[in-house]
């Protein structure tokens, strides 16, 4: 059991090492010579892996710029299932909001400024995010409406849109505008506040 369980872990930490180095390459060459001219087979040769092993860690090259998308997701449900007896639920969500970006710079990186870019300027990333955006709203919706029953599912989903669209406008202020566009901690800052204002009359 020890054997297979070392394996398995090898396994999962060389397909998250490949996946990054797919990550990475693939905001390199968008810098570099732009979305539309990078291709598949461009992204896997310089994470050194063949083109049809690409497929097995993104189903298209839009998805690169979205490699922690379920992330917030999971952080919402985590923090919904950890909910205390007295926990309400925009100060639940303000915890998964803090989480992720205490665990990852997925909101305030390099590649978030980069993505927010191509967002803006590709309509194919930009219809990415929207089916990532509505995807996550319904799922963390639907776990909010089960552990807050008084909510209603209408209520769950007005909550969370206020939620991800907080976070949303706060982003694409502090990345198209603010100097502080390349500073991580005061992005989130700046998004957590953001959220704190969008919620606030979910705390009255």
């Amino acid at each position: 059991m020890g054997a297979y369980t070392a394996v398995v872990s090898l396994r999962d930490r060389k397909r998250a090492r490949t996946r990054s180095a797919l990550v990475a390459a693939a905001a390199e060459l968008f810098e570099r010579q732009g979305y539309e001219a990078t291709t598949v087979a461009q992204i896997a040769a310089a994470a050194e892996i063949g083109t049809r092993t690409f497929f097995s860690y993104f189903a298209a090259k839009e998805d690169l710029l979205f490699p922690e998308s379920d992330l917030r997701v999971r952080a919402a449900a985590d923090a919904i299932a950890a909910r205390g007896p007295d926990d309400q639920p925009p100060a639940v969500l303000l915890r998964a909001l803090r989480a992720v970006g205490e665990d990852s710079d997925d909101l305030s990186g390099r590649l978030a400024a980069l993505r927010l870019k191509l967002i803006r300027t590709v309509p194919v990333v930009r219809g990415r995010a929207l089916q990532i955006q509505m995807d996550a709203q319904r799922e963390i919706a639907r776990h909010l409406a089960a552990a807050f029953p008084e909510l209603g599912e209408m209520g769950a989903a007005a909550l969370t849109g206020a939620f991800v669209g907080a976070v949303t406008g706060a982003l694409q202020v502090l990345l198209e505008d603010s100097p502080d566009a390349d500073d991580p901690a005061a992005v989130q800052r700046a998004v957590q506040a953001a959220t704190d204002e969008a919620l606030a009359p979910w705390f009255r």
